[in-house]
């Protein structure tokens, strides 16, 4: 190699001072115990997710999950996050459609199969798996950006005046979610019966709301 060449390596080479690599490896270390604590969510429910089996299967001491969460409930809000991320890119796969009301069917769709795809997720995110465990702003903020799909949807068609203008985007977004939730909900705490029947009321639910809210673009 010549001399010309160390040159050019010795300039482009990227120097990290102590302060930032120390901090690196603690973002790394965090991201390590987010990814047990979603192993342990996922396989085990929330009811696995303790401060001890996390450390555990980290094969480390309480006292270093301590340290970088504080307490268990630091850990559930970066769960919390990783579950925006997870219906983020869910919604973000959403065959798009250019009828509003069929983009609206499939994302509802979306919505249900989140739920039983990772209903370790939605039961942390949505179901209060985690009683002491209230979102924040931060992670208020992340449900909104996983919701994004649904805002445009709604807004594009009050845009277009397809939607009746009396309510928000953001109200007719919260009226949508809260009624699939419901059912999402109820499936769960048992009271829908099995799979299959719970299903069928949410696909009747969510059919209702966009006869209601797109009464043109229905069938």
């Amino acid at each position: 190699m010549s001399d010309q060449d160390n040159s050019v390596n010795t300039n482009t080479r990227v120097l990290k001072t102590y302060q930032e690599a120390r901090l690196q490896n603690i973002e790394n270390l965090r991201k390590l115990v987010v990814d047990a604590a979603a192993t342990l969510l996922q396989e085990e429910g929330p009811e696995a997710v303790t401060v001890r089996k996390v450390a555990q299967k980290m094969d480390c001491s309480t006292k270093i999950i301590y340290s970088l969460f504080v307490n268990k409930e630091g850990l559930a809000q970066q769960l919390y996050l990783e579950g925006c991320k997870l219906l983020a890119n869910e919604f973000e796969r959403t065959p798009q459609a250019a009828d509003p009301a069929q983009h609206l069917l499939n994302l509802g769709e979306t919505f249900w199969q989140f739920g039983q795809r990772y209903s370790s997720y939605y039961k942390l995110m949505f179901g209060g798996a985690f009683a002491d465990f209230k979102p924040d702003e931060e992670s208020m903020h992340g449900t909104v950006t996983a919701m994004r799909q649904l805002l445009t949807v709604v807004s594009n068609a009050q845009e277009r005046g397809l939607i009746p203008g009396q309510y928000d985007t953001e109200s007719v977004v919260s009226i949508v979610w809260a009624s699939l939730h419901g059912v999402i909900h109820l499936y769960m705490g048992g009271h829908l019966g099995d799979v299959q029947s719970a299903y069928a009321v949410y696909k009747q639910t969510l059919s209702l709301i966009s006869r209601s809210l797109l009464p043109d673009h229905n069938a």
